[in-house]
């Protein structure tokens, strides 16, 4: 298992990039779009594109990029070329709006990793990227048509947000970017990844004129999708980057977890205090006790003596049966009197008699939890910030289902999907209440190389036996070892019982 294990490892070096790229990230969905208008058996027309996924089969681009589509309608291929794997994929118009410039694509065929769109402010002089296949590299580059039906990874270019302007009526963001034609449809990025607007055109650059670039803004691409009934994601939380983001979160876990054992420590003491207190108050209650006990006694044994005494008394007045009686309830009382006494309580309380500490284990949640998204802890780049209902149990079994491995007091799992693009470390630390989701948006090979990682025979439901749960750890390491260093995102929640 060992050598195979290491083997692994050393291929898959090769194949994981040096760091989670957030940029490249978003390149994942950015697609090159082509249209090819044939009439006769001749093709008549020939452009292209670019385009970013919104949704796994929809895209959005340029609805001048669809201009053969709409003059040749019936006669038109457009096709849809991912920038990962082998295949490309047709697709049609599903929604035009030629006053904003926009289309919406559907295809069918391989989901692609949608892009996220920014809710909040641009800056000027914020970075910007843009994504897309400019025309003039490929024209530098292609050495056949075949080229523009291969998936290839987008050209990236970088520049700043110079602001927000009207065009033909149409709000667009002026930036520095640099776009040739071919990026028409193609995503203006924040730092971050997430998508601002869609690059539309380009100034003419004359007689040393600075060229600039215009895309499509955010708030007329968002009223587009709505009014095509095109659902997408969004992200509002400022650009940070990842290695600040969990620079400051390990400061605030490690106080979190000061505070969490500062509490136990207090309740500890807490507890030991109310023991003890409850100790004396029992030696207290065990001492009166005796004295009672003991006063008892001694009532009983006076009883007794004045009885008996009372019975010489009948006795000398010549009443022999009432003095029998009399002499025998006497001797009854010295009797108990002595039984009473022998029997008396010691006024001893021993500590292992005492009830075990009744003290609340605050770091071992159980049941329902609603786990609350927090965003000042959080770096998020795609992935929706809702908050997270997950049933927990203190063997570490996550909705019945999942089961996690403890590891200096977490419990961890790490999930490789089969479908999403997605590499997950999941975490829950029970001290704080914390559950945290951190997740790396890898390549299609590098996916393909995680999943290489899984070993078959490791649990697929909660369970406590050691063997699948060896298994599952040897799994884990591996993937955790052949992950890039820095991940795109993490999210944090706090959690509390919903019960």
């Amino acid at each position: 298992m060992i050598p195979r294990f290491l083997v692994a490892l050393a291929l898959l070096a090769w194949t994981v990039p040096a760091a989670a790229d957030d940029i490249s990230a978003t390149g994942r969905g950015v697609v090159r779009v082509v249209t090819i208008a044939v009439v006769d058996d001749k093709v008549v027309g020939f452009g292209h594109g670019s385009g970013v996924a919104v949704s796994p089969n929809r895209v959005v681009t340029n609805a001048h990029v669809m201009e053969l589509a709409e003059r040749y309608p019936d006669n038109v291929l457009i096709g849809v070329v991912p920038s990962e794997g082998t295949k490309s994929y047709q697709g049609k118009v599903i929604a035009y709006d030629s006053q904003r410039d926009l289309a919406l694509i559907e295809f069918a065929g391989a989901g692609l990793p949608a892009a996220a769109f920014y809710t909040g402010p641009v800056t000027e002089g914020d970075a910007v990227v843009a994504l897309g296949y400019p025309g003039n590299v490929d024209l530098a580059t292609a050495r056949s048509a075949a080229d523009y039906i291969r998936p290839m990874s987008p050209v990236r270019s970088e520049g700043v947000f110079s602001g927000r302007r009207s065009l033909t009526g149409i709000e667009v963001l002026l930036h520095t970017a640099s776009i040739a034609r071919g990026n028409s449809g193609g995503p203006l990025l924040d730092r971050c990844g997430r998508v601002i607007g869609i690059n539309s055109a380009i100034t003419r650059g004359e007689e040393g004129d600075s060229t600039f670039g215009f895309a499509i803004a955010d708030t007329e691409v968002a009223a587009f999708l709505r009014e095509a009934k095109q659902e997408f994601a969004t992200v509002g939380t400022a650009c940070t980057s990842i290695e600040e983001r969990l620079r400051d979160d390990a400061a605030v876990e490690a106080r979190a977890q000061a505070d969490a054992a500062g509490a136990r420590r207090d309740a500890a003491a807490r507890a030991q205090a109310d023991r003890e207190d409850a100790l004396a108050r029992a030696r207290d209650a065990a001492e009166h006790a005796r004295e009672n006990v003991m006063a008892i006694a001694g009532l009983l044994l006076v009883a007794g003596a004045l009885v008996i005494g009372g019975a010489g008394l009948l006795e000398s007045r010549g009443e022999r049966r009432g003095a029998i009686w009399a002499a025998v309830a006497g001797v009854v009382g010295v009797i108990a009197a002595i039984v009473v006494f022998v029997l008396r309580p010691s006024g001893e309380v021993k500590v292992a008699d005492m009830p075990a500490s009744t003290v609340r284990v605050q770091d071992l949640p159980a049941g329902r939890l609603l786990c609350v998204f927090q965003p000042e802890r959080s770096r998020v780049t795609i992935s929706p910030t809702t908050d997270v209902p997950l049933t927990w149990n203190r063997a570490g079994c996550m909705n019945d289902r999942t089961q996690y491995l403890q590891a200096n007091g977490r419990w961890d799992r790490v999930l490789v999907p089969d479908v999403e693009q997605t590499v997950s470390l999941l975490s829950f630390d029970p001290a704080t209440r914390t559950y945290s989701n951190t997740r790396y948006l890898l390549s299609a090979a590098a996916m393909e190389a995680m999943r290489k990682l899984r070993v078959t025979g490791t649990p697929k439901s909660c369970t406590i036996d050691p063997v699948p749960l060896d298994r599952l750890t040897q799994q884990q390491a591996a993937v955790r070892a052949a992950l890039p260093p820095l991940p795109n995102e993490k999210l944090v929640y706090s959690c509390r019982s919903a019960d």
